[in-house]
């Protein structure tokens, strides 16, 4: 993973040092304002995305860890009560011949808990679309085009160039990924 993230950054890094050199032969002089203020602008929204999502996962990851590590204990009061696990809450589930209608129930009951999950995954996943570190990425972003078009420097060619090397440096990296896995 380490290894992933420079070898982003060089790739990220390199294409903005391209663009900035590329900015030098343009005729217009804010061009390079533009194309800067867009890319440390989506530098910031990339970040506070990846941060966020990191933190979901390792959070889920934290829960998941304990639902394992509870699983199958039993509390000494259980102990006490059922020493031989007799009335315990798994279901033996028999090997039996299953209608068409039953078939259909089955389905139709997965399906509404797939959609219960959804809704309980978009719940727990909030956090990373609502973070500290993207509303700041995106505030950033708008602050900076309203900054260059107050100012009348703003240029719609290079603010969106400038937005465009955080997803370019992403395809650099699938491919070179893709490359290195082949043998």
């Amino acid at each position: 993973m380490i290894n992933t993230i420079k070898s982003f950054a060089k790739i990220l890094f390199i294409l903005d040092a391209v663009l900035i050199v590329f900015s030098f032969f343009q005729d217009n002089e804010y061009f390079l304002i533009n194309t800067q203020v867009a890319f440390v602008s989506s530098l910031f929204i990339s970040l506070g995305t990846f941060l966020s999502y990191r933190n979901n996962v390792s959070k889920r990851l934290d829960g998941l860890e304990e639902n394992k590590n509870n699983l199958g204990q039993r509390d000494t009061l259980d102990e006490l009560d059922d020493p031989y696990d007799l009335y315990s809450e798994e279901i033996i589930h028999e090997d039996k011949e299953l209608s068409a209608q039953e078939i259909k129930n089955i389905l139709k009951f997965e399906k509404e808990n797939i959609k219960k999950n959804t809704f309980k995954n978009t719940l727990f996943s909030s956090g990373a679309y609502i973070s500290a570190y993207r509303i700041f990425g995106y505030a950033l972003l708008i602050i900076g085009f309203f900054y260059l078009n107050n100012n009348i420097i703003f240029s719609a060619y290079a603010y969106l160039i400038g937005l465009t090397i955080m997803p370019i440096s992403a395809l650099f990296l699938s491919l070179s990924a893709k490359e290195k896995k082949k043998p």
